[in-house]
């Protein structure tokens, strides 16, 4: 179905955004690995194929949105957009430094091609959803995908905006789950189990698509699925490894938000090289 040189670039593009991920923190800094890593391959096929985007011309009017709830991984969209040419790979160096364009959180209002300033856990599902009405009162076939984190379905109002898109047949708006089983201290089994949380969404009257979230080729076909319209909004439930890609992060809660050593920084480096 999906060509195997697609699939090839896209696992390469996701390869070079965890690269440049690294480069971001650089040695000594605190970044958020374990949730950027985890994500890569779903935000490559985003950027590289399946969002409607133009990097020179940023605000056209039939764009499709996307936008990072969870904004504490910004490093990864950071990598993304300059990888897509919304500004130099070069300045990736200066993320999370005073006066950069490149804060720890995603700035509609500082860095080109972001669609909404995140971070504040819970929020992003709801600034998509009014988008994504928006677009529809507006005629436009555009669409709004939104990455939210697991943990993050500990927030209430992702529950209110789940409930509100199918009340407003919102089939235009895309959610995606990142699940990769840890949140900040530690498993999320056994600090906020959500449980079923494919079943809870089911429950909502979302479209449900459940996939390998490091497999590209599950990656295509869920994106693909998500054009059906059938009235209805559509969740993307990917199962992930935090820290994906990276021997020595891969699972370790500590990469939640960890720092480098020079040591690691090297070891990251020719590992993704």
């Amino acid at each position: 179905m999906y060509s195997e040189k697609l699939v090839a670039d896209l696992e390469d593009k996701a390869r070079k955004l965890r690269k440049n991920v690294i480069v971001s923190m650089g040695v000594g800094f605190a970044g958020h690995i374990g949730g950027s890593f985890s994500s890569a391959d779903m935000v490559a096929a985003l950027y590289f194929h399946k969002l409607r985007h133009d990097p020179e011309d940023k605000k056209m009017t039939d764009r499709d949105r996307f936008l990072l709830s969870k904004g504490h991984v910004a490093i990864l969209q950071y990598s993304a957009l300059a990888e897509a040419g919304y500004f130099p790979i070069e300045d990736l160096v200066n993320t999370k430094r005073i006066d950069s364009y490149l804060q720890g959180h995603p700035d509609v209002l500082k860095t080109p091609g972001i669609e909404a300033g995140t971070g504040s856990l819970g929020q992003g599902l709801s600034i998509g959803l009014g988008m994504a009405m928006g677009l529809k009162m507006d005629g436009l076939d555009s669409k709004v995908y939104v990455l939210m984190g697991d943990g993050e379905q500990q927030e209430g109002q992702i529950w209110e905006a789940a409930m509100a898109a199918t009340v407003y047949n919102t089939d235009n708006l895309v959610g995606i789950v990142d699940c990769n089983k840890l949140q900040a201290t530690g498993p999320i089994c056994e600090r906020f189990d959500a449980g079923d949380i494919k079943n809870k969404w089911e429950s909502f009257g979302w479209n449900t698509i459940e996939i390998n979230g490091h497999d590209m080729k599950e990656i295509l076909w869920a994106l693909d699925e998500t054009d059906k319209k059938n009235g209805k909004p559509t969740v993307i439930i990917m199962n992930t490894v935090k820290g994906k890609g990276l021997s020595f992060a891969e699972n370790v809660v500590s990469y939640h938000n960890g720092m480098l050593s020079k040591e690691n920084y090297d070891k990251a480096m020719a590992e993704l090289s």
